[in-house]
């Protein structure tokens, strides 16, 4: 069974930064496809980076864009997000997720595993 595990949530004031990892019980490289899912209250969960394991392309949300960076370390079996210049409205629970297929990267049922989520919190 697949394990993702998602940790570097916490409270930070607007404009500060912090950085989410996620580490995956197995190899990074089985999989097509990692990124990271947020859901914040009365919203549907939307997508908000991606990277493409085998050639390290990455995508973003209109909302974060250069504001978000999304790495991976096959290595380490992890993928990062580091955010920047955070805003009240980037709070949210965050999820990495993974997928062996080849899903439209923002498409939540493209993705067979989640984590359980980590909650970041951005106050004014």
């Amino acid at each position: 069974q697949v394990q993702l595990v998602e940790s570097g949530g916490g409270s930070v004031q607007a404009g500060g930064s912090l950085r989410l990892s996620c580490t995956a019980s197995e190899y990074t490289s089985r999989f097509n496809l990692m990124g990271w899912f947020r859901q914040s209250a009365g919203k549907e969960r939307e997508g908000v980076a991606v990277v493409y394991i085998g050639s390290g392309l990455t995508a973003y949300g209109d909302s974060v864009k250069g504001r978000f960076t999304i790495s991976r370390d096959n290595a380490k079996n992890a993928v990062y997000l580091q955010m920047n210049s955070l805003k009240p409205e980037d709070t949210a629970i965050y999820y990495c997720v993974a997928s062996d297929t080849w899903p439209p990267w923002k498409s939540r049922d493209g993705y067979r595993y989640w984590g359980q989520g980590t909650q970041v919190t951005v106050s004014s």
